[in-house]
């Protein structure tokens, strides 16, 4: 059957059919995509199953037809807007295995359509109405395929707005292996170098009410669009953030986990969630726990991003067998944050460097650790260990994470610091789990090896082992984000405590070398030295990662070469800041994020362990790179 897409027509037509014959409409869009039947309808148009006739498989596809009901100039333009507006998105972000892939946008007889990847399954809410309300167990499993893809959308700029059971699909077919898509243009590059596998098989669809989410536009007043009763508060009033998307995804779940509306599920009189009183099975405390922080209506409450998420979600699959792309998921755990403190600081803190019973946190290397004087002088040399887990990454280059232990340590310099800044203040107590940070900064080759591309000004030649630099915020969360993708593992920027703690590596003065440093010791402009050390020259470009003498726990380059960008916004004090060891994305300056570490072109001053800098995320400059963290996983 051949469907006619004329809005006042929609009469069937027999197979093969070019004109209607009831209206003697054109029935094949863009002479290549016939619609099949109609398979949903809503405000702005209607959608159709299709197949595009240009192809020898005759593959199936969707048409999205915009016309809308509503009335009103100002309606329609806006509702033509944000059709435009999903085809531009879908077309940036359809590149991910688990997001529809766009494959046309066009206006035909004065009507706008986009065709995109038909998705063969089922939606959760047919699942949920087909099969009965979820367990503990494929909430796991949903949220461990979904967050990853909302890492993605967030990576880039994009709000989806709209998550609900009807716009998840679990594709069919999940035992078969789905091909990575090929690129129309070499900048285009699928984050995913391999097959797709099956426990990618959820799928987030309906793009149409998503917006960019600019750091102006996150400061405005907006459209409220959504679905009632998954929508966050803050989106309600048109001030959809990120973590608004957190939100209306804890919602679906308490609603798969009971078959409950939402709206029954919240007690409008103690203004808060009954959910657990309508459960059909069991749920335990600490996916009860998660749940519970992913739907609180207070922002600065709520989880805020996939990251804190998924370093509670814990497949033991993944744990044990390090896998890339597991055979078999098993059955998910969940760790309590407050059962990884391994390892306690006292003021002044002390690293105990992980023994040869730790071996399941990586192989052990070791490396010198150097202490100066006041004026710069060495005046100990002693060995350290630590222990690293690599990453392959392709072509020989690796990535080495190194294990830093759990702890306490005071962030931000005491008040009798030479030099210090007051945004250094004041100086409190953290608590962090333990966490694997990159042992230097992301070099050239590695970051190749993940985007495609190197934008730094300062090339480190055949083998470029030097620092990434000329990248802004956006660029290293997107590397995150594929590098995630590739790995099936998690990768995110440090939290400005974690970067701090790490550069410490149990020290109180402020460089981890001691009172002062030599330019001996790191790459920066050492023309105006600190405190008692000698002037010193400038290099004038970056170093091979590793040329430095490391800190105790094994990490290089903590001070100079490189500004290191962090998750945090800016804040210019410490003021209400996280305690937790998280990120700070809250309130401050939206615009900009935090840099820690200074640079080859930095003062020794700019290069302190509690030094803070920050830039628009939008600039980069050929002084600014990054490292990478990834959580601690225990069986």
């Amino acid at each position: 059957m051949t469907q006619c897409l004329n809005p006042d027509c929609l009469k069937p037509n027999p197979p093969q059919t070019k004109f209607c014959q009831s209206c003697g409409e054109k029935l094949v869009l863009a002479e290549r995509y016939r619609a099949l039947k109609i398979i949903g309808q809503g405000g702005f148009g209607r959608t159709f199953q299709a197949v595009d006739e240009y192809k020898p498989s005759k593959p199936f596809c969707v048409i999205k037809q915009f016309f809308p009901q509503a009335q009103g100039t100002k309606t329609l333009e806006k509702a033509a807007e944000l059709f435009a507006q999903e085809a531009e998105r879908l077309d940036g972000l359809g590149r991910h295995p688990q997001i529809p892939e766009l494959l046309a946008y066009f206006t035909q007889d004065n009507r706008q359509y986009l065709v995109q990847e038909f998705i063969d399954g089922q939606n959760l809410q047919q699942e949920l109405e087909e099969s009965g309300a979820f367990d503990e167990s494929q909430i796991l499993e949903l949220l461990k395929s979904l967050l990853p893809v909302l890492e993605f959308i967030h990576s880039q700029q994009v709000i989806h707005r709209d998550i609900k059971p009807e716009n998840i699909i679990r594709r069919k077919n999940n035992n078969q292996f789905y091909p990575v898509r090929a690129s129309s243009s070499p900048e285009k590059i699928n984050p995913v170098q391999a097959s797709i596998s099956p426990e990618n098989n959820i799928i987030l669809v309906d793009f149409g009410a998503a917006k960019y989410a600019t750091m102006t536009a996150l400061g405005k007043t907006g459209t409220v669009i959504g679905s009632a009763g998954y929508v966050a508060p803050e989106q309600a009033v048109g001030k959809a953030t990120f973590s608004s998307d957190i939100y209306s995804l804890g919602v679906t779940c308490i609603h798969l986990l009971t078959g409950v509306e939402p709206f029954n599920l919240f007690d409008v009189s103690e203004s808060e969630w009954i959910w657990r009183d309508y459960l059909k099975s069991s749920v335990s405390d600490e996916v009860g726990k998660i749940l519970d922080k992913m739907i609180l209506g207070a922002t600065n409450k709520r989880l805020k991003n996939t990251g804190e998420i998924l370093f509670l979600i814990l497949p033991k699959s993944q744990i044990k067998k390090q896998s890339t792309f597991p055979s078999q998921i098993s059955q998910p755990s969940i760790i309590d944050p407050t059962t990884q403190l391994q390892q306690q600081f006292t003021s002044p803190p002390q690293i105990s460097q992980p023994s040869t019973a730790e071996s399941d946190k990586g192989e052990l290397f070791t490396f010198d650790v150097v202490t100066v004087d006041n004026s710069g002088n060495i005046i100990n040399r002693t060995q350290g260990s630590a222990r690293q887990k690599i990453e392959d990454l392709g072509n020989g280059i690796k990535l080495e994470m190194v294990y830093i232990p759990g702890g306490i340590f005071l962030i931000g310099s005491p008040e009798d610091e030479a030099e210090r800044d007051s945004n250094e203040s004041p100086q409190h107590q953290v608590t962090l789990q333990p966490f694997y940070m990159s042992k230097y900064s992301i070099t050239q080759e590695q970051y190749l090896a993940i985007m495609g591309e190197n934008p730094s000004r300062l090339r480190g030649g055949n083998r470029p082992v030097q620092p990434v630099q000329k990248v802004n915020w956006h660029n290293v969360r997107e590397f995150c984000t594929k590098l995630s993708l590739k790995t099936r593992k998690t990768y995110a920027l440090p939290s400005e405590s974690q970067w701090e703690y790490a550069c410490r590596s149990g020290t109180t003065t402020p460089f981890y070398f001691g009172e002062t440093v030599m330019p001996e010791l790191l790459n920066c402009n050492a023309f105006i030295p600190y405190g008692n050390a000698p002037k010193g020259k400038s290099r004038k470009q970056t170093t091979d990662v590793g040329s430095f003498p490391p800190n105790a726990l094994g990490l290089y380059d903590m001070h100079g070469n490189v500004w290191e960008w962090c998750q945090d916004i800016w804040h210019s004090n410490y003021n209400g800041a996280p305690t937790d060891g998280g990120a700070w994305e809250t309130g401050g300056d939206t615009n900009k994020r935090v840099l820690r570490g200074g640079s080859w072109e930095s003062y020794s001053r700019d290069c302190r362990s509690a030094k803070r800098y920050n830039c628009n995320i939008d600039l980069c400059f050929r002084n600014f790179g990054f490292r990478v963290i990834s959580p601690v996983f225990h069986s």
